[in-house]
């Protein structure tokens, strides 16, 4: 594998990581349809690459990711599992190799339910870990509404999901979302990386796939149920209130919802 831009994601290749850079500054590296698919399909490749032993997902220009970039998500909103936003999803969560995460500025939405299926993760004190779903008129998406209550216990999960207030950095250190805050995370995240995939390699797949083999079933159901209702959620008028308003610059008004 070469280094490569394609579709705003910067894949490199250094001795056995391979680093996958969110390259769309510009726009926070907000996540549209074709860098999740590129995501994904890269995912799917090092996972059957030999040359590939960790890989650590950062975004470029201090930030992680603003989330998804509602103006194309919304020209072509996902409708299935074959949609390339639910493709990156289940490539992360059944990827068999180390996945790290180096997190500074905004991790909106998926910037931070992704973090729930990668085994390490390290973020710069400016982190912002947010999940606004409910604010969208939408619900938690990446199994993160099984995952994140183990994480945090029911009564916080429940806080953090339902008013889609920031995640303290402190707090996700102390629950576990993250292992560490750095004030380097993608110079830290490369070095222990880099570490990792010095270890016998069939050792380090086998002690994940040990770690993660009980939730393994839970989440392919929670996808499942979650998926469903995100995108029947993604077409009420609930959610099309608070997209309009988003594009508006304006305080949604769901008073007349019942």
């Amino acid at each position: 594998m070469t280094d490569s831009t394609q579709d705003h994601v910067d894949a490199t290749l250094d001795g056995r990581v391979l680093h996958l850079v969110l390259d769309r500054p510009e726009k926070k590296n907000a996540l549209t349809r074709a860098m999740y698919g590129r995501l994904a399909d890269l995912l799917s490749e090092a996972a059957d690459d030999g040359a590939v032993r960790v890989v650590v997902l950062s975004g470029r220009g201090g930030v992680f990711t603003a989330g998804n970039d509602l103006g194309d998500f919304m020209m072509d909103p996902p409708t299935g599992p074959d949609s390339p936003v639910f493709r990156f999803l289940q490539a992360a969560a059944t990827f068999p190799k180390p996945l790290v995460a180096a997190v500074a500025g905004p991790a909106i939405g998926i910037g931070t339910t992704i973090l729930l299926h990668c085994d390490l993760a390290y973020a710069a004190p400016d982190a912002v870990l947010k999940m606004p779903f409910v604010d969208l008129g939408l619900v938690p998406e990446a199994a993160s509404s099984l995952l994140f209550p183990r994480l945090a216990g029911p009564a916080r999960a429940a806080e953090f999901l339902l008013f889609g207030d920031a995640v303290p950095v402190e707090t996700a250190a102390e629950l576990g979302l993250v292992n560490a805050v750095v004030d380097d995370p993608v110079a830290h995240a490369l070095e222990r990386a880099a570490a990792l995939a010095a270890k016998p390699p069939a050792a380090v797949r086998h002690t994940k796939a040990l770690l993660r083999h009980d939730a393994a079933d839970a989440i392919g159901e929670a996808f499942a149920r979650e998926g469903a209702l995100f995108v029947e959620r993604l077409g009420s008028p609930e959610a099309q209130e608070a997209f309009t308003a988003f594009f508006e610059k304006r305080a949604p008004d769901f008073s007349r919802f019942e």
